[in-house]
Order: C-alpha cells, then sequence, then structure tokens
C-alpha cells in the first residue's frame, strides 16, 4: 500500500535529502521497497505528493504549505528531481501512492490540504464504500463541498476538518505563531477515529463477511505540531508499520548514505516514516500499534489510545498477517536500550504527557 514521510526539524533542509538522495529514499522505496512483503502490488506507483511550509512567514503567501503532486510514479518525475534540488523547508509530508480506493488522478493524491492543515493517510478505511453515506451526512456542508476525489482518506480529512470545528476551532482561520494547539488537533485525531470506529461497526453489523479491520495511518500538521496515529481495528492484528527517529542532524557520511546523528540530547531533526529511510537499526524506534505520535516545540509525546483494541499487556503478541496482506509492514525496529517509553493513558482531565529522548 502507501508509504509516508514527516520531517520536522529546527532549522530547514534541502527536500533531496528526504526524497532523492538517500539509497533508501521515500522516491526508491515506491519501486524498491525492499521491507515490503505484499507481492500484490509491489510498487507504489499510483502517483506522489510533497507538501512543505515556507521557512520564513511571508504575508504574500500566506500560512498554507505549497503542495505538489502528480500522477506520474515518483522516481519518473524529472520536476520533482528538479524542485527537491532547490528546495528548503523544516516541515515537510511526503507520500507514494498504492491505491486502494479512488481512480488515478492528483485529486487523490496525498497529503490533501484545507488552509494551513495538511493530511495524509497510510492505510484503508473498512467497508468505506459503506460507511460513505455517514460520512457525507455527518459533517458541515463547507467540509462535505470540500471534498474532491474519491479516496477514503481525503474523506477521513474532511471529517477531521469537522470534528476540529466541533470542538471549537474554525480550520479555515489562520493558525498564528503558535498553531491550533498540539492537544486540539490530537483530540480531533482521536474524535475522528471514534466516529470511524463507530460508523464501520454499525455497518458490518451481523456480516461476518466484512468484519475486516481499518487500518488508520494518520498524519495532520498545522505547520507548527504534527500528529500521527499508528492505529488498527483489532486487538489480535498489528497496524501498518511506522518509526521516528530523533537527533541533531541527518547527515550524509557517504554518496547515498544517510544516517541520524545525535551529537547531544536535543531533537533538532524529527522523522517520522511508514518505512525507515537508512538501515541503520539504531537511527529508528518502532511506535506501538494502537498509539498517537505528538511532535510539538520538537519534542516527541507517544500515548497509547485506549479504548476496546487497546492491549493492556504489551507483552501479548500481535500478528502481522493482515497488515503484510497489504504491503504495510516493515521490520520492526525495537526501542533502543536508553530510550525510556512508558506510555500514559490518554485522560480526560489531568493528561501525563511523556517526551521520549533519543
Amino acid at each position: 500500500m502507501c508509504r509516508f514521510l514527516i520531517f520536522k526539524g529546527r532549522d530547514p533542509i534541502l527536500l533531496a535529502h528526504l526524497l532523492t538522495r538517500p539509497e533508501h529514499s521515500i522516491i526508491n522505496q515506491s519501486y524498491d521497497s525492499r521491507l515490503r512483503i505484499d507481492n500484490r502490488r509491489p510498487i507504489n506507483g499510483d502517483g506522489f505528493g510533497v507538501g512543505y511550509y515556507t521557512p520564513e512567514a511571508d504575508p504574500e503567501l500566506g500560512d498554507g504549505p505549497c503542495v505538489f503532486c502528480a500522477t506520474t510514479p515518483a522516481w519518473n518525475n524529472l520536476n520533482l528531481a528538479r524542485l527537491a534540488e532547490k528546495t528548503k523547508s523544516s516541515m515537510v509530508f511526503a507520500h507514494v501512492r498504492a491505491s486502494t480506493a479512488g481512480v488515478l488522478s492528483e485529486t487523490n493524491c496525498h497529503p490533501f490540504t484545507f488552509h494551513s492543515l495538511m493530511f495524509m493517510h497510510n492505510g484503508q478505511i473498512a467497508n468505506f464504500h459503506r460507511m460513505k453515506r455517514k460520512f457525507a451526512s455527518h459533517m458541515k456542508d463547507e467540509y462535505f463541498l470540500y471534498v474532491q476525489g474519491g479516496t477514503d482518506s481525503e474523506w477521513a480529512f474532511a471529517l477531521f476538518l469537522d470534528c476540529l470545528d466541533k470542538l471549537g476551532v474554525d480550520p479555515s482561520r489562520p493558525a498564528g505563531i503558535n498553531g491550533f494547539g498540539h492537544e486540539m488537533i490530537r483530540n480531533a485525531m482521536l474524535l475522528t477515529i471514534q466516529y470511524i470506529k463507530d460508523w464501520s461497526e454499525h455497518c458490518s453489523e451481523g456480516d461476518m463477511d466484512n468484519e475486516e479491520p481499518s487500518l488508520l495511518n494518520f498524519a495532520v500538521t498545522d505547520g507548527h505540531s504534527v500528529i500521527v496515529t499508528r492505529y488498527i481495528t483489532s486487538r489480535t492484528e498489528e497496524a501498518a508499520s511506522l518509526h521516528f527517529s530523533t537527533g541533531s542532524k541527518f547527515i550524509e557520511y557517504e554518496p547515498g548514505q544517510y544516517k541520524m546523528e545525535r551529537r547531544d540530547r536535543r531533537q533538532d531533526v524529527i522523522l517520522v516514516a511508514s518505512e525507515p529511510l537508512t538501515f541503520e537499526r539504531s537511527d529508528w524506534v518502532t511506535v506501538p500499534t494502537n498509539s498517537i505520535l505528538t511532535i510539538n516545540n520538537q519534542t516527541v509525546l507517544l500515548h497509547p489510545i485506549m479504548d476496546e483494541f487497546y492491549q493492556t499487556d504489551p507483552s501479548v503478541p500481535r500478528s502481522s498477517n493482515f497488515a503484510a496482506s497489504r504491503g504495510l509492514v516493515s521490520p520492526i525496529v525495537e526501542p533502543q536500550a536508553s530510550t525510556n517509553v512508558n506510555l500514559p493513558p490518554l485522560e480526560r482531565e489531568g493528561r501525563r504527557r511523556l517526551s521520549i529522548t533519543v
């Protein structure tokens, strides 16, 4: 299925260091996904997209991201390679697509944007065709009319916008110097997942042949904070793979070979990816299944999503068969011994936060 990549840095990075130059860059993953298990769709050739925010605020440009997408395979787009060599940004979303819903068109390419917000998805909403009417009837006309393509992912973004609105934040207003707030965006994301779960359960009720889980690896940013989920509507299956890496600098030590440099405990560079960009095992930490990751002020926060699909005992193994059958699993990179990962529950009051320092 799809692959996505997120970069958030204290300083801007040349897009080529993420998209084209690494030996296992996201563009190379689109045709040479070495960690892919699914052989039914061995390439991510159904289009691509890259979105980024300008390094300095410019009233003429506004606070929204610039997005370049196309239906051609990412590895065969000369304009993308040219832009990557001449563009810098401190906040980047990139996505390569292997379609499961929607035709091949630019309107179906991720990332999707709405004013200052940007969103992408890796996975699928099970039985979406049965839920589409519920999506449409639930949301305000403004977000219903926003949808231009035919993917479950864009409808999920429209639902997220509606949830943000219902929580008291107007997604169309400027995000401001501090954005909408990471807690507000996280709450809207959790509410989005809750609606999808409820509707999925209602639509598959009594139909044993359509009880496959939804894979909901969502990513959203307002240009300041980033919220990413690794989630599946199952207690026994693994979600689509997701990893993160932090350090002081993402460096090229040999042509095409990159690693995360850690000179101190600062998290000047944060990467989140469906599939690691390097083969340095120590560079990457696996995000646990059914967790939500937050990037706020160059700090990574991890929380479990405490619902009916949460496993209270982390030693209980999950099967990767379903995610693997969809081409959504890469080998697990275990957290380093020096990484303290104790995941507190998201509580309505007195919400505790955890800073992950690598």
